[in-house]
């Protein structure tokens, strides 16, 4: 059953650009030959909340995976013994995704309804219609 995941992962602030570009090439390789879809995105060296194996900054890279658990499992392990990796944390958005669109979906509904045209009333301060009997 496929899912959607997030990994984020950072890396140290000192690695070449082209040995950053072959982690995620290798990443990537191992989602796809397990049958799964990857998009990634470098976001770029950025100062670190805290001190982080005496690390300031770091390279943030985030990896939007398609597939089954057991890839994120499989890049989970990878990114635990690469040691240019800090740190990383993966989470699974697709429930969120569903609860969001079922969300978006009411107030839809409820946008519908309320520009609806409303019955007609008379205005206040006019006369009230006669009552016959």
């Amino acid at each position: 059953m496929n899912r959607t995941y997030e990994l984020m992962f950072i890396v140290r602030p000192d690695m070449v650009e082209e040995e950053l570009n072959k982690l995620i090439s290798t990443l990537g390789s191992s989602v796809t030959s397990a049958g799964g879809t990857i998009k990634s995105e470098v976001w770029g060296k950025r100062r670190l909340a805290y001190t982080v194996n005496r690390f300031n900054d770091g390279i943030f890279v985030l990896l939007i995976i398609e597939g089954a658990g057991s890839i994120v499992h499989e890049l989970e392990r990878r990114l635990r013994v690469t040691e240019p990796v800090i740190k990383f944390l993966t989470v699974r958005t697709d429930e969120e995704t569903k609860r969001l669109d079922k969300i978006k979906k009411i107030r839809e509904s409820r946008k519908k309804a309320s520009t609806a045209p409303a019955p007609v009333t008379p205005e206040a301060g006019s006369e009230p219609a006669p009552v016959t009997t």
